[in-house]
């Protein structure tokens, strides 16, 4: 039996989920059924079995069967779906037109049930058109409500995932990224320079002022310039050069992004990551490139391996979150492909904004 849940909107699962696919279809099969039996009656009362009113009935609910996918697969999608307003109501009165002919056909084929053969008079033809036209409307019309209905649904409930995936992102990575551990370390380091070197002394604290304006304020938006993101990603890279011996990082931007726009916070997991496992002795280094082509964007973050292996875990948040943000913010319009070689390690993230 169908487990049926209510969703918190008061939503049955049953009319959403992917689940619930098939029996969605048998539903409409039947419902399409008991609308399409009544053509053998020819009154309340009165049962007509004949083999010609038989392949009527066959005709009538295929027809209708093609009033309903037709609109939820082809017409839908392709225009209503994607805004395309004007372009839908066109294709919907030019297919009306094509049903109604094809409803002609049908009813001079199968239809017996009047015993008179006398000829219809033109108002009789005009209002039995205009009554098919209306009918046909309707029914793409009440398709069309259902199919917007659930496209809402699924909308809303995306929303409400991806503020949910944001929000922990957020938390998880100030929780592990800037804790008050590392903020120790950082303002540690430029007391001990205030002497030594009150130049970089200023410098680290003014890259920390700098990374905690910009995940206080501006990684709390929806979307962020990327040209922010980037500068936050070298201020962190920078802070880490400082308190590190043997580490070199490099950040490359190809092409104009002085307009482009990307959720906050999107980059960095992968590089927190490239910092914190190749922690050695030798010389380890993190590479970034961001490269802008029309309206795709590509990220590369490369960094040296450690000669002892070290269990990955992207972000604190791990590869799963990643993809299930990537998921909700981008769907199909995103690639993330991991490389590994015997000395590196390669994140790349293809996004299509």
């Amino acid at each position: 039996m169908m487990d049926l849940k209510i969703h918190k909107d008061g939503i049955p699962s049953f009319l959403i989920d992917d689940k619930y696919h098939i029996y969605r279809h048998i539903v409409l099969q039947v419902i399409m059924v008991a609308i399409s039996v009544s053509i053998f009656f020819d009154a309340p009362d009165k049962l007509n079995i004949s083999p010609n009113r038989f392949y009527g009935w066959i005709s009538y609910f295929l027809f209708l069967n093609m009033l309903v996918y037709v609109n939820a697969y082809v017409l839908f999608p392709c225009f209503l779906a994607k805004n395309k307003v004007f372009a839908y109501a066109i294709s919907v009165v030019l297919f009306t037109i094509f049903a109604l002919f094809i409803m002609v056909i049908l009813q001079e084929l199968f239809y017996d049930i009047a015993v008179t053969h006398q000829q219809p008079s033109g108002v009789a033809i005009f209002l039995s058109i205009a009554s098919s036209m209306c009918t046909i409307l309707l029914f793409l019309g009440g398709i069309s409500t259902l199919l917007l209905f659930k496209q809402w649904i699924i909308n809303n409930q995306n929303i409400n995932k991806l503020q949910i995936a944001t929000s922990q992102s957020e938390l998880n990575f100030l929780k592990s990224q800037i804790n008050p551990h590392f903020l120790f370390n950082m303002i540690n380091n430029a007391n001990i320079m205030v002497d030594e070197d009150s130049k970089m002394a200023s410098h680290i604290l003014d890259k920390l002022d700098n990374m905690l304006q910009y995940q206080f304020n501006d990684s709390t938006q929806d979307k962020v310039l990327l040209k922010a993101d980037i500068a936050f990603l070298s201020d962190f890279l920078d802070l880490e050069k400082v308190r590190r011996d043997h580490f070199e990082y490099t950040v490359v931007v190809e092409g104009n992004i002085e307009e482009v726009e990307v959720p906050p916070l999107l980059f960095i997991p992968f590089v927190e990551n490239a910092v914190k496992h190749n922690l050695d002795t030798n010389k380890s280094y993190v590479h970034l490139k961001v490269r802008l082509e029309d309206s795709r964007l590509f990220f590369e973050c490369t960094n040296s391996k450690p000669a002892k292996p070290v269990k990955r875990d992207v972000g604190g948040l791990g590869l799963v979150n990643i993809k299930r943000r990537l998921d909700l913010l981008f769907e199909n319009r995103y690639v993330l492909d991991v490389l590994e070689t015997k000395t590196t390690y390669t994140v790349n993230l293809y996004l299509n904004l």
